[in-house]
């Protein structure tokens, strides 16, 4: 009997510490973000320079060792480029802080290539060749309520 509650300790666990809702690619289901949904970001992508390879928006636990670090993104979408704007619907665990990553992959090879491809963030920081083009988790948390939380992000391209 002491096994089964050793178990369900741990399976507790890790779904509180969101474990259990990491690295999952999902479908762009606009409909997840329809009024009285959530929690959920709708993501407005402002500024695609040419419907020419893929866009990649991908949802984290705005922690500093969450963010930005190799599979610990929440959600990933991934969509044929379309010229001007785009949206997305990305559904979190619960209400709390997130930031959202976007890349514009151009040549759609899987790859960063910084004089091509087009990238932005949740609240806009300006990015540097000092970073690498990765701000801090500070400069990109915001809240996300019970509800549908709506952001633009403004692409950048070199």
């Amino acid at each position: 009997m002491h096994i089964y509650s050793v178990l369900i300790s741990a399976t507790a666990l890790a779904l509180l510490s969101g474990a259990a809702a990491a690295s999952e690619e999902i479908s762009n289901d606009l409909s997840r973000c329809a009024a009285g949904k959530g929690p959920a970001v709708l993501v407005n992508v402002q500024g695609v320079k040419e419907a020419r390879g893929n866009v990649r928006v991908q949802s984290y636990v705005a922690t500093p060792g969450t963010w930005l670090a190799k599979g610990r993104w929440l959600h990933r979408i991934e969509s044929r480029a379309s010229a001007g704007n785009m949206s997305f619907c990305l559904p979190v665990p619960s209400e709390g802080k997130y930031g959202i990553a976007v890349r514009h992959d151009r040549n759609g090879n899987g790859k960063t290539d910084f004089t091509q491809d087009g990238g932005g963030f949740s609240n806009n920081p300006s990015v540097s060749i000092l970073n690498l083009g990765k701000p801090s988790v500070s400069k990109v948390a915001f809240d996300v309520g019970p509800g549908v939380t709506r952001i633009t992000i403004n692409l950048k391209y070199m």
